[in-house]
């Protein structure tokens, strides 16, 4: 399997990647988020955003021989994206919406070739049901500083765990990346390779 390209300065995704054994290198991407709306594909928007990434990084990289992996996370709550909060402030507000609820966590990535420009991108929805928080227990959690770097204002594999009852579907995909699906994806792009190099 070719070593990777990491699009993105998470630490959460790299901690996943290390997880499964991947090698791989960080080299964050330079794109405008702004540019792009979820509301109508929210789906297709993160695998577009996701591919942007990785084109992005790939061209700031000597990628020659390795797949550059692009990802994007989001919280779907009522109908609305719930980005990264801008401030503490927030971050409580949107945790007073999510407590008690259920909302859907959606991650998109793609894996480039730049060698040949091929790609292919995939996304994986999971159901993520949290307990019924006091406000107090919410801006304990908020003070940590935790919730701001993060989609939702929660982080699913830290303090954050505490907020969370259960999850319908893959839980790595809260986390950022849904390894399975990676790994197929993974699979599947380089048996494609080898196949076309044998004919």
């Amino acid at each position: 399997m070719k070593q990777i390209v990491l699009a993105s300065s998470s630490p959460r995704r790299s901690a996943l990647l290390r997880q499964i054994g991947m090698t791989f290198e960080v080299v964050p991407p330079d794109v405008d988020e702004s540019r792009f709306s979820f509301d109508d594909d929210p789906p297709g928007t993160v695998e577009r955003l996701a591919l942007e990434k990785a084109r992005s990084t790939a061209r700031r990289v000597d990628a020659r021989g390795r797949l550059v992996l692009g990802a994007d996370t989001v919280v779907l709550f009522e109908g609305q994206v719930l980005g990264k909060p801008v401030d503490a402030d927030d971050a409580f507000s949107m945790l007073g919406r999510l407590t008690g609820r259920t909302h859907r966590v959606l991650t998109g990535f793609a894996l480039l070739e730049p060698e040949t420009t091929r790609s292919v991108t995939a996304h994986e929805w999971t159901t993520v049901y949290m307990r019924d928080c006091t406000h107090q227990d919410i801006r304990a959690y908020v003070d940590t500083g935790e919730p701001l770097d993060k989609a939702g204002s929660y982080g699913a594999n830290a303090l954050g765990a505490g907020l969370i009852t259960r999850v319908e579907g893959c839980f790595y995909n809260v986390i950022g990346l849904p390894l399975s699906r990676l790994l197929i994806a993974l699979e599947t792009f380089d048996g494609a390779a080898a196949g076309r190099r044998t004919e």
